[in-house]
């Protein structure tokens, strides 16, 4: 009965009428954090905001770049790109589109507030040459630049300014903003309808740019946090895409004949992130009143103390790619065995480890945890806790909303997490600089929430963005990965695989980034084909 009640609580959010004729109900565990497209860097925020604003650059279906608000770009020398604007473009209010727009949305993304500084900063300082040209002029090569250009969204001056938003908000501190439940971008939908926690309401932009492939005229997205309520919403056709059905359902679900499943391994890696910058634990005890964590036998033990089979075989049902790399794709390491290779699970060790680093009693700790973020994210730290437990590490789950859990994580309010990383591109660059690195200026080690310090690994990668011979940069990229896996700087688990959820008149082409591009998406007849 409690599920039913759930259910009807979703029919009256969305309203109690049937859907109008290629429409979308799109549904996932958690909600999108703000609309403001500059102050979080998470990969749902991020996908919604994407149907809204647009980069200079684009990902096409096979994740290779292609134009967007620029049509076309060069490096006119090592150190300076041009990029060519695309001509005609509106925002979504009837502004045009022009230089002035890219240069002021280049300088509100360096602002601190943005977690994606790290890469505006790696793009360079913009300049308009005239309306429809920018140039980026940087202080070192960087032969990534259009790559991360995809997602530096591009939004209007005049709209910032009119409404008081010219910097990104503060979400660490929970700050709000006009921009925070409104949007006006350039991209194939308009906002319509804001509810943090309910639901959000996209329609078509008639006067987009690009061209439609898909026939979708509005979407609208619905956060449902219970696994079995997500289910049976879409199994009874109250909605109609899931992005993350719970593994435990999807082999009951590919059997239902008004349903189809689509799988495929994401580029993400989920990963254990340590305090090692404190002497002490910030949550925790241990013997000494020392922090574990900065002591590498300790790191270690954590890594033999887990049994990923079992965590993949009966957690994830099989949706997961167990790796010991530290990309967000094994392409990102040149696909070399030795740079993926785990260590291997052995407690025995792992207490052995313990015992040699002064803790032969174990410590006490607590792992902040999101509950609506990762593919059975809790459930994943609470079978941590208890393979931690069998070395005597005695760990307190402390799971959350992603709301709450990414703007504590940010403050480095933690010592012990649970995250993940990646996105569209396959590049080392986007794991090596924001989350491996040591932190430093322009957002280097943003995502660095451990505070890890490795001056080998940090050099080498730092090399590695500048090189632009692909040979000696492979060379780079591998020697500072090695360095990073040698000192367990953050512990790797998997790699998601992402089964999507749909009705069976619904096309939605999967995605190794995980984002659903609502312009590709067909409903109707001829979705089932």
């Amino acid at each position: 009965m409690a599920l039913l009640r759930c259910v009807f609580v979703i029919l009256a959010a969305l309203g109690a009428q049937a859907a109008p004729a290629q429409s979308l109900r799109w549904a996932s565990q958690g909600d999108m954090q703000t609309t403001d497209p500059h102050s979080q860097n998470e990969v749902m925020t991020n996908s919604l905001n994407n149907q809204v604003y647009e980069g200079l650059t684009r990902r096409m279906r096979d994740m290779s770049m292609g134009p967007a608000l620029a049509t076309e770009w060069s490096q006119v020398s090592p150190r300076v790109w041009r990029f060519k604007l695309r001509p005609g473009v509106k925002f979504h209010d009837g502004t045009p589109f022009t230089a002035d727009d890219v240069v002021f949305s280049m300088q509100r993304l360096r602002d601190p507030n943005a977690p994606q500084r790290v890469y505006a900063n790696a793009v360079g300082i913009p300049r308009a040459v005239d309306p429809l040209t920018v140039e980026f002029v940087l202080d070192k090569p960087n032969p990534i630049v259009p790559e991360l250009m995809a997602n530096l969204f591009i939004m209007s001056r005049r709209w910032c300014e009119e409404h008081r938003v010219t910097r990104p908000l503060d979400f660490k501190k929970q700050e709000e903003s006009y921009a925070s439940q409104h949007a006006n971008g350039t991209g194939p939908f308009i906002l319509v309808s804001r509810q943090p926690g309910g639901k959000t309401v996209f329609k078509r932009n008639p006067a987009w740019w690009n061209r439609f492939e898909g026939n979708l005229q509005e979407f609208t997205y619905l956060p449902i946090s219970n696994d079995a309520t997500r289910t049976a919403a879409l199994i009874s056709g109250e909605v109609d895409f899931v992005l993350d059905p719970p593994p435990r359902d999807v082999a009951r679900l590919r059997t239902l004949p008004q349903l189809k499943v689509l799988d495929g391994e994401e580029n993400r890696l989920i990963f254990i992130g340590m305090d090692q910058t404190r002497d002490r634990l910030l949550y925790g005890q241990a013997p000494g009143d020392r922090n574990p964590f900065k002591d590498l036998r300790v790191r270690k033990a954590l890594y033999h103390a887990i049994d990923i089979e079992a965590i993949k075989a009966k957690l994830m049902s099989g949706y997961a790619v167990l790796t010991g790399g530290l990309t967000s794709s094994s392409r990102g390491a040149y696909g070399d065995p030795a740079l993926e290779a785990r260590l291997p699970y052995d407690p025995g060790l792992a207490r052995r480890l313990l015992a040699e680093a002064g803790y032969p009693d174990g410590i006490e700790v607590t792992m902040d945890c999101p509950n609506n973020r990762y593919v059975n994210d809790e459930r994943l730290c609470i079978a941590l806790a208890g393979m931690w437990a069998q070395v005597k590490v005695k760990v307190k789950v402390n799971a959350m909303p992603r709301t709450l859990f990414f703007p504590k994580i940010e403050k480095f309010d933690t010592s012990l997490y649970l995250a993940g990383w990646g996105g569209g591109s396959t590049d080392a660059e986007v794991m090596l600089t924001p989350v491996l690195r040591n932190r430093g200026e322009q957002g280097v080690g943003v995502a660095n929430y451990g505070g890890s310090v490795n001056a080998e690994g940090d050099a080498l990668a730092a090399a590695s963005t500048t090189e632009t011979d692909p040979v000696k940069r492979e060379a780079l990229v591998k020697a500072a990965l090695k360095s990073f896996r040698e000192q367990v700087n953050i512990i790797p688990l998997h790699r998601q695989v992402i089964p999507w959820a749909m009705r069976r008149e619904v096309s939605i082409p999967h995605s190794p980034n995980n984002w659903a591009n609502m312009d590709w998406v067909t409903v109707g007849p001829s979705a089932s084909r």
